[in-house]
């Protein structure tokens, strides 16, 4: 009995250590640190991690920005250029996280199920985001930022041209995997 309470203790213990995935952005406007919700949003967390991990990320734009809404990347390079993307997954937006203030969430289409590779990071609370909306569906929210909050608003407040894109590019020089808590 001893042995299986050490042992489940152990597992509970390395468990916990291990701690949420965690991403940094490297933006030319400074770090942003987003925590992961592998738990309630697996396939999002996942999919996220995969372009992550490819390096997908790393020289991508935030091509939509809308202050007192939300700032918008991963689909684009300097000068407008669509990357290829891996095929769209399922919609998680059913999961119970809310568009609050520095969540991140997946971006997609009028279709609810295609999402790639775009994210947003809500500026402010968009209730009318979540499951359900008017679609029906919702946005898979799959984290929040835990630190650099200061550098999404300041993305926010860029001064944007037609279809709300910056007139001068914010790039993400490089998205990375940290431990927990080394950021």
């Amino acid at each position: 009995m001893k042995t299986l309470l050490l042992g489940a203790l152990l597992w509970v213990a390395a468990f916990t250590a291990h701690g949420a995935p965690q991403v940094v952005l490297d933006t030319s406007m400074g770090k942003i640190t987003l925590e992961l919700d592998e738990t309630n949003a697996p396939l999002s967390t996942a999919n996220f991690l995969a372009y992550v991990r490819d390096g997908f990320y790393n020289g991508t734009v935030f091509h939509r920005v809308i202050d007192g809404f939300m700032i918008q990347g991963g689909g684009f390079e300097p000068g407008m250029r669509r990357k290829n993307t891996r095929a769209p997954i399922k919609n998680e937006a059913a999961n119970g996280l809310k568009n609050t203030a520095g969540s991140i969430a997946m971006a997609r289409t009028m279709d609810p199920h295609s999402a790639t590779a775009q994210f947003y990071i809500n500026l402010v609370d968009n209730a009318p985001l979540d499951y359900p909306s008017r679609d029906g569906w919702g946005y898979a929210v799959f984290g929040n930022v835990i630190d650099g909050m200061e550098v999404v608003r300041q993305i926010g407040k860029t001064r944007t041209g037609m279809g709300d894109v910056p007139t001068q590019d914010i790039t993400i020089l490089k998205a990375h995997e940290v431990t927990p808590g080394a950021h």
